[in-house]
């Protein structure tokens, strides 16, 4: 931890002293990155489909991705609301109407196509790209599934799949010893060429983003954890997520951060049951940050167009769109741009509209990772409780110190 904390340092000075110089360490970091992603696939796939294997009660499984669902939409709502009060404090955007670009031309969308390529790829080598994580997902379980489910002919597979998952968190923890160098690196390309691009007109979304994204991760994340676990396990949910924290922070990646925030849980003390499921599908389908990285997309586009973010029905429509965006969609191809395409369509925005919220995206990436990815781990806690009761903590592995 204080080699990564060191690295990410050198990295944050490289990219602001050198600039975009800083660009020539971007190998660096795109080694860390590829073996990141390289691991992710099987660690997903065995992390899940082992789990699903050795739970074997169906009505378990089903209770566990029952009140997932319930906090991740839950979570999602409470992230929108506080979004709402602080564009209601300080506004997004200010000033007079942008001359909009000309029409983007966009391939229109058939929801039938999307439906089926968000969850099935055409042939199994498909499953072996990030970039299809939910059939990914969907064939783990069902791999899960049916071993659970042949009994005694199917122990040996089973058996193999929880070696399998074993060796690759061995894999995982080796490819994390190259992080302080890799996050380093990484970080100083994107200070050093993004920077500029927070400037000027976007100014005002860096500043009412990321104090209420900090905000919300330190006090709401302690007190859905406080619940959880109370005092003792917020205590040991502090120790241990900073790993995560800074992984996402530096990646912008939800999926990247999969196998340390798999680690962090497993030393705070989550049951394997719980961890496997719950963070390789929240990586997914569950993101508060992007929650409320929506709320401040719709707001914004309403001062340009200058209309009163105002009233129930729009508060109404615009906590169902970030909902939709960060616990739905997400899980989609491309599931940033469908998102944004709602929030333009939904309102009757034109579509000049587009191009001006996905630049919100990029400046808002950082820290709307990495409370996506701390926040799974946070649904970890809550559905411990929920599953096991308050003392879950004293019941499950020791947390680690």
């Amino acid at each position: 931890m204080i080699a990564i904390i060191i690295g990410i340092s050198f990295g944050v000075l490289a990219g602001l002293f050198f600039g975009s110089k800083a660009g020539v360490l971007k190998p660096l970091g795109d080694i860390f990155l590829n073996l990141l992603f390289t691991a992710v696939v099987p660690l997903v796939f065995f992390s899940i489909a082992s789990a699903i294997a050795s739970m074997g009660d169906s009505r378990r499984l089903a209770r566990v991705m029952g009140w997932m669902l319930f906090f991740f939409v839950l979570t999602g709502i409470l992230a929108s609301i506080i979004m709402i009060f602080a564009v209601q404090v300080f506004p997004p955007f200010a000033g007079t109407p942008w001359n909009l670009p000309e029409r983007t031309a966009l391939d229109s969308l058939s929801a039938a196509d999307t439906l089926v390529r968000t969850f099935t790829t055409p042939d199994f080598l498909g499953l072996l790209s990030r970039k299809n994580m939910l059939p990914l997902i969907l064939f783990a379980f069902l791999v899960g599934m049916a071993t659970a489910s042949s009994g005694e002919k199917g122990a040996a597979f089973s058996r193999f799949l929880v070696s399998a998952n074993v060796v690759m968190g061995r894999v995982i923890g080796f490819i994390m010893l190259y992080a302080p160098i890799g996050l380093g690196a990484y970080l100083a390309y994107l200070v050093g060429t993004m920077g500029p691009q927070v400037m000027g007109s976007y100014a005002r979304i860096f500043v009412v983003y990321y104090p209420v994204a900090i905000v919300y991760f330190f006090v709401a994340f302690s007190l859905y954890v406080y619940w959880a676990a109370s005092l003792k396990g917020l205590r040991v949910f502090w120790r241990n997520i900073p790993s995560t924290a800074l992984t996402a922070l530096a990646t912008g990646s939800s999926v990247a951060t999969i196998p340390v925030n798999l680690e962090a849980a497993r030393k705070i003390g989550v049951r394997e049951d719980i961890r496997d499921v719950v963070i390789p599908l929240g990586a997914t389908i569950h993101m508060e940050g992007s929650c409320l990285g929506a709320i401040v997309k719709i707001a914004f586009l309403f001062g340009i167009f200058q209309i009163p973010f105002t009233g129930w029905q729009v508060w109404l429509t615009a906590i169902a769109i970030a909902v939709l965006s960060g616990t739905v969609i997400s899980g989609i191809p491309a599931g940033g741009m469908i998102g944004e395409l709602l929030i333009v369509t939904l309102y009757g925005f034109p579509l000049e509209a587009l191009p001006l919220i996905t630049m919100i995206g990029t400046i808002i990436d950082p820290p709307a990772t990495m409370i996506n990815a701390v926040g799974d781990n946070v649904t970890c806690t809550l559905l411990s409780r929920k599953l096991y009761g308050s003392n879950w903590l004293s019941s499950a592995n020791p947390p680690v110190s």
